[in-house]
């Protein structure tokens, strides 16, 4: 298991993690600082666990909405596959119906050269 120390809100914070991930704990450190950092700016020393507070609650609202387009996303995706998949079916049903227009109309055409009988040119070509 691998450790990194992040530094948040000026103190050094030793944080353990899966071997690998230490450079992504170290992005997320920096991304809690740079919140609480803004909040310092908009609302000056209000307290580090009230401005901890405050940036988890902001982050938690972004994620919730990050979740809630996801979700929806999802869904029009589930609705475009939907219509997608009806859309293929129908093509399918129409190619089915044109090949059997085909088929009917050329035995069709069959029996109406077998009834009209040979060519009078004898079944050469013309020319």
């Amino acid at each position: 298991m691998a450790q990194v120390t992040i530094t948040i809100g000026g103190r050094a914070y030793r944080m353990a993690c899966d071997d690998g991930q230490e450079e992504h704990l170290t992005r997320l450190g920096a991304n809690v600082d740079a919140r609480i950092d803004e909040l310092r700016a908009a609302f000056g020393e209000i307290g580090d666990q009230r401005l901890s507070v405050m940036a988890a609650i902001t982050m938690a609202d972004e994620l919730s909405e990050a979740r809630r387009r996801l979700t929806e996303a999802e869904s029009a995706a589930l609705a475009d596959r939907k219509a997608r998949d009806e859309v293929a079916h129908r093509l399918g049903e129409v190619e089915a119906s044109l090949a059997t227009t085909v088929i009917s109309a050329a035995e069709r055409l069959e029996q109406l050269a077998r009834e009209l009988g040979p060519s009078p040119s004898g079944g050469v070509g013309m020319g």
